[in-house]
């Protein structure tokens, strides 16, 4: 798979299990680019990164990914889902099938429709930087814009929202 295909497909299944059940898949950071948005320990994980990964996990990212180019990537083996909660698959098989028949460049091309990246859009043309962190509060944003299915009601997108704040809250607080 196309790293950058495999980076908005992992972005979109944590944005749809987000609106849905209050936290996302990876619980990555992500920033906003001028392809679109990015969690940046994907990146790290898909790049080999050894200056941000411990020896631990580039071991297991190598017993599950071999890197066939620097844009292409290969399984290894099966995937452990036992990582994975139902809700988690439920919503990676839902954005696979919804995206997945997708080339890596209409992919970014979406993803420029979703209100937390058009936020940054005008700095990142302007390159007041390279980057900027996301608020994932605004995964919660609606827009007619959006293909997809990210079409929750108002009631359960406030619920899922509130869910995500408390939790964030309670992880600080025992911090």
């Amino acid at each position: 798979m196309n790293k950058m295909k495999a980076i908005k497909l992992i972005w979109l299944s944590d944005r749809l299990h987000l609106r849905k059940y209050g936290r996302t898949i990876t619980g990555d950071v992500y920033f906003a680019m001028p392809l679109g948005p990015v969690p940046s320990t994907t990146r790290d994980i898909l790049e080999h990164n050894k200056y941000s990964l411990s020896d631990d996990e580039l071991n297991y990212t190598s017993e599950f990914l071999t890197v066939l180019s620097d844009y292409e990537y290969a399984s290894t083996k099966e995937p452990n889902l036992k990582v994975f909660s139902k809700t988690d698959v439920e919503a990676i098989d839902e954005v696979f099938n919804v995206y997945g028949h997708m080339e890596p460049f209409s992919l970014s091309n979406v993803s420029h429709a979703f209100p937390e990246w058009k936020r940054y859009e005008s700095a990142l043309k302007q390159k007041l930087a390279s980057r900027f962190e996301m608020d994932v509060l605004d995964f919660f944003e609606k827009s007619d814009d959006v293909i997809g299915p990210f079409n929750e009601s108002v009631e359960s997108l406030a619920l899922a929202k509130e869910v995500y704040i408390e939790n964030k809250n309670l992880l600080s607080a025992l911090q």
